[in-house]
């Protein structure tokens, strides 16, 4: 009888292994951050959800999340809000894309590029 219940535990322990699961709400995810907006061009232009870009806004890009999507950013001890309102970036190991003052308020933007850990807000 035992036997029997271990083997359908790991059946399903295995089953549960080979389906994706989506993630809470509040689970974070962790990658790399850049930031966009002075100097490139890209203040004033049309984001992809139609507005026009603010680099002074706490706002990212992020390739699938949902327009209006409030994200915390953390880097180390500091953490940032932000609005999805673009698409992007499209540089491998990155997730997100923050305005020059989202970024700012976690690091120097002369580093171009951090590690951060995000989730919903």
């Amino acid at each position: 009888m035992l036997s029997l219940k271990l083997k359908s535990l790991f059946g399903l322990t295995a089953l549960a292994a080979m389906t994706a699961l989506p993630l809470p709400a509040h689970a974070a995810r962790c990658s790399g951050a850049s930031h966009y907006g002075v100097g490139d061009g890209y203040h004033g232009q049309t984001t992809a959800n139609g507005e026009r870009f603010n680099t002074y806004a706490l706002t990212a890009a992020h390739r699938s999340l949902p327009f209006g999507t409030r994200l915390r950013v953390t880097h180390g001890s500091r953490s940032v809000v932000v609005r999805i309102n673009d698409r992007g970036p499209f540089v491998g190991g990155r997730d997100l894309d923050l305005s020059y003052a989202a970024f700012k308020a976690l690091a120097p933007p002369s580093r171009g590029h951090i590690d951060v850990c995000y989730s919903r807000a």
